[in-house]
């Protein structure tokens, strides 16, 4: 059994670990080299440090696993990541239904998020799920004293009221 919750403090280690091995995973030769070396654990253990309020996580039913998370930011679906073991279990659907509830209850009517362009596994992941791909988004990075530009494309979803209340 999977719960869904808000993030503590107490998470955000895990939470660091997580968001570095899925982004290696996943933008591992589709970004600029340069930013894949500064992406250490080191960097996502900094960046994660002021994310506790914007971040929703899965945990194994001891309630201390954090099997994966989403940070939802305004209407965007910022991050979105589960952990090498949960995957293929459905969790990262329940994580991505929980961020377009939390935009819609938050008066969007549309939801966005960024994808590499080259993960074809997470643009198939979300055009099963309703998202379309709105076009080219370079997306600028800001790491290691300079701005990196990221090939992505911009995904959105209209979402319905329906959606507002936490299943």
């Amino acid at each position: 059994m999977v719960t869904i919750r808000s993030a503590t403090s107490a998470d955000m280690p895990a939470v660091a670990d997580l968001w570095h091995e899925g982004w290696h995973d996943g933008h591992a030769g589709h970004v600029p080299d340069g930013l894949t070396a500064l992406r250490t654990r080191a960097a996502f253990h900094e960046r994660t440090a002021d994310r506790v309020a914007d971040t929703t996580v899965a945990v194994d039913q001891s309630g201390e696993v954090v099997l994966g998370f989403v940070m939802v930011a305004g209407d965007e679906l910022e991050q979105v990541f589960v952990g090498r073991a949960a995957r293929g279990t459905g969790l990262a659907a329940l994580l991505l239904a929980e961020g377009e509830r939390q935009v819609a209850v938050a008066g969007h009517d549309e939801a966005w998020l960024a994808v590499v362009a080259g993960n074809s596994r997470a643009r198939r992941f979300y055009e099963k799920r309703g998202w379309h791909d709105a076009g080219d988004l370079p997306y600028e990075v800001s790491a290691g004293g300079r701005t990196w530009i990221s090939p992505c494309r911009r995904y959105t979803k209209r979402l319905s009221s329906e959606r507002i209340t936490r299943s």
